[in-house]
């Protein structure tokens, strides 16, 4: 089994993350302006590296916020496993009283370890992990060296904790900033993390007007 380094980014700002409208997997927003900056400033901090494969959701704000290194002809693949969970109802609308309420319970019910709770017609916790999984064997058995992983906040959390091989219940420790970077190391069957949430690329390119 290769040793290898995974650069896992959350996607940038889309309209509706701006403005508090629920989003999941069924809502295929692209990114606004100020995601296509945060984009072009992640490429621009890190594109010295020699990524061999960028891997994203099948969702159009992953592929536009790699799209810089897409265009430079590195090997792109798609993965279902790492859309964004379904939040069911909700998806599409902004957050009103009620459903801040309902989504603060099912929080609770996770944290608890009641897995299975979910949004009307949405996707629980344990169904999520379950994808997330998938993806994480895909990963290890991969080749490459360095690669470049572009998903969203929700499937982050869980991504994390199977990486960091602790359980789902932990998911809310985890913060996620769009185009935050999570960097992590394959040796062997463990992962070891190197930065979390880091955002410098940010702060770095504010004074160029970004």
């Amino acid at each position: 089994m290769s040793n290898k380094t995974v650069f896992i980014v959350r996607h940038g700002e889309t309209d509706f993350n701006r403005h508090g409208i629920v989003q999941g997997q069924g809502v295929d927003t692209p990114l606004n302006q100020l995601g296509r900056n945060q984009a072009l400033a992640f490429y621009r901090h890190y594109s010295h590296l020699n990524f061999e494969a960028v891997l994203t959701s099948k969702l159009q704000r992953t592929h536009q916020t790699m799209a810089h290194f897409i265009d430079e002809g590195i090997h792109w693949e798609q993965f279902a496993e790492i859309n964004e969970i379904s939040w069911g109802i909700h998806e599409g609308k902004k957050g009103e009283p009620s459903m801040r309420e309902t989504y603060r319970d099912l929080m609770t019910q996770w944290n608890s370890g009641n897995l299975d709770a979910r949004i009307p017609e949405g996707e629980s916790a344990a169904e999520l992990g379950a994808r997330v999984e998938q993806f994480v064997k895909h990963l290890r058995a991969r080749e490459e060296s360095l690669l470049l992983v572009c998903a969203h906040g929700r499937t982050m959390r869980a991504l994390i904790c199977v990486l960091k091989d602790v359980p789902l219940t932990e998911m809310n420790r985890f913060h996620h900033s769009n185009t935050g970077l999570w960097q992590v190391q394959q040796e062997d069957v463990q992962f070891n993390f190197l930065a979390e949430n880091d955002t410098s690329h940010l702060s770095a390119f504010q004074v160029e007007g970004l």
